[in-house]
């Protein structure tokens, strides 16, 4: 091996500790097939020059404004300059594996705020239901327009041992992180073109275009020739980038809560030239924030009245109030059972073996094990409450268990999955590190349509297995190696100045907003 991947082999430390596939690498230290033209690329490449493009992103990105709240410090959202391949035999069954999984949770939440026939079937206990903190009795009733309450999906995969790919969590309330793929493929392409031109990729630059059609379809009804605003919490919000790139690529206005009125169960915006109505409101405010009608009266972020409007069919909100209830990590556990029921179908994509520590045996169980399991809250996001208990120490354990026993409905336990390796630069050498795969679904109620790639998150410490970037992870551009016949990537020309990269607009957008620095809010206002 040339001096970059030196001591590549070596197992990293921690809980998966030599039990992890790595997907460049075969058992014998060879470059997989699909993997090769990628690795003698690298091989090409001086280290000094692979750090320096390295660093080159860095800079670009903090220019850029792409950054993300560490600690209280603004930091670039750290790229790694080795992409993640995957080819198209494996991603057909990706894509597959997420359309199904949105399809049955539109199903279920259908169901929730409707009939409840889950529930009168036996599927699915009511109050696994009704103790969910992301159950809303509020949105109870409300029909969604175009009966899409799943706008947007990002389904967390990882890859096991065996290097088959399972559902870790659900995410359908207004998951985050989109921007950062469109992010990384524009800087990658100047970064690292030569690999682009050894590899057929599939583009990811229609997403917003995708995101636009969906959301004019979910239109209030009679409505032809809809009005669509993205939602935000403000500048100070962690994913304001996000919110901000979005808007600007669909063409559309970024408001806050402020620029928006209710009025007669429709939805109005302020504009200098007086109020215009609004018929589709894609939110990215959580919906505790979002109408202080129904939930936090204190809120300022949301728009009172907005789900009485919603309830009337004078607006549609993307995704739907009370979606959270999809996302708890205890229904997960039921989705299999689910997809019988609603679909008469066995999950394509598995979800990992899982405690339902509200059950006395299984608690029990896991109790006798906990020292090996992971243990997450049931409605926690980014990494937040999670336990590695391998890698804790016994009073950590001690108090988690207090913790559990306390509330077992608060909690599930999983066996450590080893996730799936792929090379990282880590100084001036590239090293094994863990990976997951959030694939983004947008849903126009016809059809469920898959980000080829999504946001590969990168544990960027050696052995960790934590990728979120409030806990120290990074991300990877996801290159879906794309079939005969398929369209793929074209490299972008140069920068026009100073190394900054064009951002995407949608054919005849406007530049409603200018995206600003992620400095993060105040955790209420976090997304997932």
């Amino acid at each position: 091996m040339s001096d970059v991947f030196d001591g590549y082999r070596d197992a990293p430390a921690g809980a998966a500790a030599g039990r992890a596939a790595d997907e460049m690498f075969d058992a014998a230290g060879l470059p997989r097939e699909e993997w090769a033209a990628l690795h003698a690329t690298l091989l090409d490449i001086p280290v000094t020059e692979l750090r320096a493009r390295a660093d080159q992103l860095a800079a670009t990105f903090l220019d850029r404004g792409v950054t993300f709240d560490y600690a209280g410090e603004e930091r670039p959202f750290p790229l790694d300059v080795v992409p993640r391949l995957i080819e198209a035999e494996r991603w057909s069954r990706v894509e597959r594996g997420v359309q199904q999984r949105v399809r049955v949770l539109e199903a279920f939440l259908a169901d929730v705020y409707g009939p409840m026939a889950c529930v009168r079937d036996g599927v699915v206990p009511r109050r696994v239901i009704t103790s969910s903190s992301h159950f809303h009795r509020a949105a109870v009733g409300v029909e969604p327009g175009g009966g899409i309450r799943i706008h947007v999906a990002g389904i967390d995969l990882v890859r096991d041992e065996a290097g088959d790919f399972k559902v870790l969590e659900d995410n359908v309330r207004v998951p985050s992180g989109v921007s950062y793929v469109l992010e990384n493929r524009q800087a990658m392409t100047q970064v690292l073109p030569e690999a682009f031109e050894a590899h057929r990729v599939q583009p990811v630059a229609d997403y917003p275009q995708h995101l636009l059609a969906a959301l004019r379809a979910a239109a209030p009804s009679g409505v032809d020739d809809p009005t669509v605003v993205v939602l935000t919490p403000g500048v100070y919000n962690s994913a304001y980038f996000e919110h901000s790139l979005l808007a600007r690529a669909m063409g559309v206005e970024l408001v806050e809560g402020r620029d928006l009125v209710c009025r007669g169960n429709r939805v109005y915006m302020r504009t200098t030239a007086g109020d215009r109505r609004v018929d589709v409101v894609y939110r990215r405010v959580d919906d505790d924030f979002l109408d202080p009608v129904h939930f936090k009266r204190s809120s300022v972020l949301g728009v009172a009245g907005i789900l009485n409007a919603a309830r009337a069919g004078g607006v549609s909100i993307a995704n739907a109030v009370g979606n959270g209830v999809a996302d708890d990590k205890l229904v997960y556990t039921y989705v299999p059972a689910l997809t019988r029921y609603y679909l008469g179908e066995e999950l394509i994509l598995g979800n990992v073996p899982t405690y339902r520590l509200e059950i006395p045996a299984e608690r029990e169980e896991a109790m006798d094990r906990l020292e090996e399991l992971v243990v997450k809250p049931v409605d926690g996001s980014g990494g937040k409450g999670l336990v590695v208990c391998p890698d804790a120490t016994p009073e950590q354990i001690a108090d988690l268990r207090t913790r559990v026993l306390a509330d077992p409905r608060g909690w599930i336990a999983q066996p450590v999955v080893a996730l799936s390796t792929v090379p990282t630069l880590a100084g001036q050498h590239l090293r094994p590190r863990h990976v997951d795969l959030r694939p983004f679904a947008v849903n126009d109620g016809r059809r469920v349509r898959v980000l080829p790639g999504g946001l590969t998150r990168v544990a960027l410490r050696e052995g960790s297995l934590v990728v979120n970037s409030s806990q120290g992870g990074g991300s990877k551009d996801t290159w879906v190696l794309a079939a005969v016949g398929e369209p793929v990537e074209e490299l972008l020309p140069p920068p026009v100045a100073d190394d900054v990269l064009p951002l995407p607009l949608a054919p005849g957008g406007n530049h409603a907003a200018d995206p600003g620095p992620g400095t993060g809010g105040d955790q209420a206002q976090q997304q997932q």
